[in-house]
């Protein structure tokens, strides 16, 4: 069984930073790409940034030099340094990793969500 994690969210004035953690745990042999989802309310689930094992990185065009997601995989968790946040950054976000849990056996996983809510 694979279990993620996440840490890091909470109230924040506009113009403050957050920082959101999520760690992986339970039976992986490797971990493909990482990432971090975000749902407003009243909206569908959008893909915030993404990084991939060997470390490339890509990023909804709203967040583009405001974010910065990074991943230690000797400690299977990734980071999202999220930095100048708006009202409009206020969201459940959730954290994705496809893992490999066998030799034939490659899925995605999903974090139970952490609210991140950003006050004018």
């Amino acid at each position: 069984q694979v279990q993620l994690v996440e840490s890091g969210g909470g109230l924040v004035q506009a113009g403050g930073s957050l920082r959101l953690s999520c760690a992986a745990s339970g039976s992986i042999i490797s971990i493909n790409a990482m990432g971090w989802y975000r749902q407003a309310p009243g909206k569908q689930r959008e893909l915030v940034a993404r990084i991939t094992s060997g470390g490339s990185t890509n990023y909804t065009d709203s967040v583009k030099g405001r974010f910065t997601i990074s991943r230690d995989n000797a400690k299977n968790t990734v980071y999202l340094q999220m930095n100048s946040l708006k009202p409009e950054d206020t969201a459940v976000y959730h954290c994705n990793a496809n893992i490999r849990t066998s030799m034939f056996s490659f899925r995605d996983y999903w974090g139970q969500g952490t609210q991140v809510t950003v006050s004018s």
